[in-house]
């Protein structure tokens, strides 16, 4: 078993934040501290992903370069660890591949269970292989119609217009996370495409014979490839048999206060998905999340008092769900709108660039990483 210590990035001095998770929260916090502490990155990957660009990349593999990063490119000066941490201890954490890693300071950022690619070119080329399946087909089936399957049903009829698109979803409604009024717009926007809707049912993806997909309604569906876009289980089994297993609460959800803190643990942080906060569980309210953390972490490094603590405030109900190129669906606290407004504030760049230069980096792809 391999022992790490915080001895890089200059000076013992400092100290070491532990970061698991290198998704939206937890390269932005391991991102904002590199220079402030020695800041170790857990992560099962070599790279970051802005996931709300994932289902462009697979009508056009090439926005990957810029919405694939690996975490080399921002994290300069921390060091990155590509294995899953496996046990929590007061004062360590554990990885698969034994590394037994000490930490003044832990975030855990692990956020929901995914498949997923191991290296930034094994991502790119997943992608390829993911356009190539969409392009060959005459016909394609959606499982699921919360917001991965009505944007990946939105990017597929507005750059093949031609091909025949099925969605089936095992609720009444689809964005069933938000109002229903943004449901029905996103529905009307979805069948004036010719999309197929099929509500409250599932497939049996087990039972598929030569492109035919049975419902549990019974009903017969053609289709020359599917995509599974249900929700995924949050990734926190893995903290039931570690110090924080008294910390999650029915849901498998970290409990956390209002300064992101694990409760009843004053050096540990939990962010994004993986937290119990009351409010929906969108990328940029775990950004958020991350600079509260980091700021409360920077105060607590230097020490400063905790009465001086950033306290992170639930974020309202406000989604913007891309239909394509140039159109959007969204729900703010006030408004549902859809159309090319909404649109322009999402769907052409999907705020990758902004997510870049959030981490330091130019909106632009810059760095040859292949």
């Amino acid at each position: 078993m391999a022992a790490i210590e915080g001895s890089w990035g200059g000076g013992g001095e400092k100290k070491t934040v532990v970061v698991v998770g290198g998704g939206v929260a937890g390269s932005m916090v391991a991102k904002s501290l590199q220079f402030v502490a020695n800041v170790v990155l857990i992560d099962q990957k070599d790279y970051f992903e802005i996931s709300w660009a994932s289902l462009r990349v697979m009508v056009e593999p090439s926005f990957a370069e810029r919405s694939v990063i690996n975490h080399s490119d921002y994290l300069t000066n921390g060091h990155i660890v590509t294995s899953t941490a496996v046990n929590i201890t007061e004062s360590e954490v554990l990885t698969a591949q034994g590394d037994l890693i000490a930490y003044d300071y832990l975030v855990v950022a692990t956020g929901h269970m995914e498949s997923f690619s191991r290296t930034r070119i094994e991502k790119l080329s997943q992608y390829q292989e993911e356009f190539k399946k969409i392009k060959s087909a005459n016909s394609i089936l959606i499982v699921g119609g919360g917001p991965t399957g009505v944007e990946l049903a939105g990017e597929i009829v507005v750059d093949f217009p031609d091909k025949k698109v099925t969605l089936v979803h095992r609720g009444p409604r689809l964005l069933e996370f938000i109002g229903s009024k943004a449901s029905n717009k996103a529905l009307n926007w979805l069948t004036s495409k010719k999309v197929e809707v099929i509500f409250q049912q599932s497939v049996d993806l087990n039972s598929v014979s030569d492109g035919i997909y049975h419902t549990s309604g019974g009903e017969t569906i053609t289709a020359d490839c599917h995509f599974l876009c249900t929700g995924k289980p949050l990734s926190s089994a893995w903290l039931k048999e570690t110090v924080l297993k008294n910390r999650l609460d029915m849901l498998g959800r970290l409990k956390v206060d209002e300064h992101l803190r694990v409760r009843g643990h004053e050096n540990i942080f939990a962010i994004g998905d993986i937290t119990d906060i009351s409010e929906l569980k969108q990328g940029y309210l775990a950004q958020r999340h991350a600079l509260v953390t980091a700021k409360n972490l920077k105060l607590l490094m230097t020490g400063g008092k905790e009465s001086k603590m950033a306290t992170y405030k639930p974020g309202s109900t406000m989604a913007i769900v891309s239909l394509g190129r140039k159109e959007a669906v969204a729900e703010f606290p006030f408004m549902t709108l859809i159309g090319c407004i909404p649109g322009l504030i999402k769907s052409k760049d999907l705020f990758v660039g902004k997510a870049r230069k959030q981490l330091g980096l130019k909106p632009g792809h810059t760095e040859n990483k292949m």
